[in-house]
């Protein structure tokens, strides 16, 4: 429960037809068995006290009274389980018969909550027995056969717009929908969500047909996306009536649209999963439009509210966060997803190029990946818009900590790409600044690199204005968000292609464009490209070979990256994202390591503010992005010591 992570589950048991006593013991033995394992939250399937296929036998009265009892026993029998707990029975009220959910914590029934979409696909289905229970809101008894049988107040609350909240974990509240609910047009999952719930729980009895599985696992998935909220199935299975159709126990988990567990089908089985409902709720608050249909809050129905108490308790995480969140791990998804930023990045530049009537560009190549992205979305621009590539000037500008494998890369990636090559040796005309300056060339500082990093971006800024051309920007989001540029060097462009583009995604941009160019030459150079040291080459370097290597300095892309995913997308805590990077970097870095790379990924980029603020125009691909102009509206002078003490406590 600490950090908004909480442990759920979903669970058939092997059901009786009519047979109370025996579910209720199964129900017992599993609410035992799942919260051994920690779960908090466990949800039961639809009617799963006297099970779901006892057609009319649902008019009998001594089974409405069994269920009832049995209720009131699965409540006696698991007061001590810290969890809240989801059955489902038939239940009568004010001489009408419902569909209901009843909520157990402690040895109480909290509330419960009747079905609302009452199917009625022949005469013989829920709508012969059951009655809506859209407006039923009320408070109902639930007596046993003798008051002597137990001690507990069973006078509780029943509505469809009931929710249960936890003041031991204010941000997670649960509601309540059951099997069809979710499949009508308008679930009230939706009006749930718009009152506060971040969690819903869905007590099902969906029978199998061919390729409804495939249905069902989207509309869960993206009812829970479109709602922002966990998203708990589970549905009847072995031992209910196949006299007509069969369950198939499909149980789901799901997290903001993605299912993070799933029950293999015709085995009854309980999946669990850790939903993080404080992540939900942070983008919530993020999200203007997240309001009510009619968006003004005295149009929305009275929501009643039922306490649940758990044990505050840190849960033990046994789901795996992706170690490289801007990456899709599945390689198909993966291509898919380069080509497509390619052609978004191209298309912001062919946009721009068409805007100004630009006939050229000016690329700075450097032989490493950012520069080599850049040129490669250059080139696909200029062939939207069919200017020749002659017309893009690659410039390499060799100097002190130029290796040759680099330059010649250069050289190479330009050539096959049909752009046109020009060399501007830098060394002296660096040398003659560091005189004018008073400089000593052999005291390998700031100044010492900046003064290069300068000279290019001036000799690229000048070529631009003989060719009528603009300059490409080659920093990338990583960069930027360590402010690992030199201002007003290659901090500036006219248009920056790569300014929203992380590090960890660059390196598949250029591997896709290998696999695909069709070119042997072109895909032998870029893949000599990625095997060379990310480095910005200011220093000289050691026996020819790159002596300046950037990860060394900042540390390794991979974490700063998913240390800002987590911190600009999700909005979480210096603690949250420290626990959850050990749990995706576990076997590759240790804690240590981790740790003193998150402080310095805060330190950097509370301080590096003030280059970002004034960054130039470039394409937003993802959901992550630092332009000044909507993405980041962050103060240069803000202070890191709020993030820093909470590091500095682990």
């Amino acid at each position: 429960m600490e950090q908004g992570f909480v442990k759920v589950a979903a669970a058939t048991p092997h059901v009786k037809v009519a047979d109370c006593e025996h579910n209720a013991s199964e129900i017992i033995r599993l609410t035992r068995e799942i919260s051994g394992q920690g779960a908090k939250v466990i949800v039961f399937p639809e009617l799963c006290i006297t099970a779901y296929t006892c057609g009319d036998l649902f008019w009998q009265e001594n089974l409405l009274k069994e269920a009832q009892k049995q209720l009131l026993r699965i409540a006696e029998e698991t007061q001590d389980v810290d969890a809240i707990v989801f059955v489902g029975l038939p239940l009568e009220y004010k001489g009408k018969l419902y569909n209901v959910a009843a909520a157990l914590n402690r040895g109480e029934i909290v509330g419960v909550v009747p079905k609302i979409h009452i199917p009625n696909y022949n005469e013989f289905y829920e709508a012969r027995y059951f009655t809506s229970g859209k407006d039923v809101d009320g408070m109902v008894r639930l007596k046993p056969e003798s008051e002597d049988e137990m001690l507990l107040n069973c006078e509780v609350m029943i509505s469809p717009n009931l929710q249960f909240i936890c003041p031991q974990m204010p941000k997670l509240k649960i509601a309540v929908e059951i099997c069809e609910d979710l499949w009508a047009p308008n679930p009230p999952s939706v009006q749930h969500a718009y009152n506060g719930a971040t969690l819903i729980v869905n007590l099902s009895a969906s029978d199998e047909l061919v390729g409804k599985d495939s249905y069902r696992r989207s509309l869960i998935g993206n009812q829970s996306a479109r709602l922002l909220c966990g998203y708990i199935y589970a549905s009847a299975g072995e031992g209910e009536s196949t006299q007509d159709v069969v369950y198939g126990s499909h149980n789901l988990i799901a997290e903001n649209g993605v299912i993070l567990s799933e029950s293999r089908r015709f085995i009854n089985e309980t999946i669990y999963a850790e939903l993080d409902i404080h992540r939900m709720a942070n983008e919530r608050r993020r999200m203007t439009t997240y309001l009510f249909a009619g968006d003004e809050l005295d149009q929305r129905p009275y929501y009643s509210e039922a306490e649940f108490h758990l044990q505050p308790a840190e849960t033990e995480l046994t789901r795996r966060f992706p170690a490289r969140p801007f990456v899709p791990s599945n390689k198909e998804d993966r291509d898919r997803r380069c080509d497509e930023i390619l052609n978004i990045q191209a298309m912001g530049l062919k946009t721009r190029l068409a805007h100004i009537h630009g006939q050229s560009a000016v690329v700075g190549l450097s032989g490493g990946l950012d520069s080599t992205l850049a040129l490669l979305v250059t080139v696909r621009a200029f062939d939207m818009l069919g200017i020749p590539r002659e017309k893009i000037t690659a410039v390499t500008m060799p100097c002190f900590g130029t290796t040759d494998r680099t330059y010649q890369n250069a050289c190479t990636l330009s050539r096959s790409l049909g752009a046109t090559l020009i060399e501007v040796n830098i060394k002296e005309a660096v040398n003659i600044h560091f005189r004018d300056i008073g400089h000593d060339p052999e005291k390998h500082d700031v100044t010492y690199e900046n003064s290069q990093a300068r000279e290019r971006t001036q000799i690229l800024m000048d070529i631009a204005n003989q060719s009528g051309g603009i300059v490409i920007g080659t920093g990338d989001l990583s960069e930027l968000a360590l402010g690992w540029a030199t201002y007003n060097g290659d901090h500036m462009s006219m248009y920056a292609v790569n300014c929203s583009v992380p590090k960890t995604l660059v390196r598949h941009l250029v591997n896709y464009y290998a696999d695909t160019c069709g070119d042997e030459e072109l895909s032998h150079v870029l893949l000599d490209i990625l095997d060379t040291p990310v480095s910005p080459e200011l220093l000289p370097p050691k026996d020819g070979v790159i002596s300046q290597k950037t990860e060394d300095l900042v540390g390794p892309y991979e974490l700063h990256d998913f240390f800002l995913y987590y911190m600009l997308r999700w909005t979480l805590p210096p603690k949250k994202i420290y626990r959850m990077a050990r749990n995706a970097f576990a076997g590759e870095y240790d804690d240590e390591t981790i740790l003193k790379w998150l402080k310095t990924f805060y330190r950097r980029f509370f301080m590096q503010q003030f280059k970002r603020s004034c960054l130039p125009d470039g394409p937003k691909v993802g959901s992550v992005a630092v332009s000044p102009r909507g993405d980041l509206r962050m103060p240069s002078d803000a202070c890191v010591t709020l993030w820093m003490r909470e590091l500095e406590e682990l």
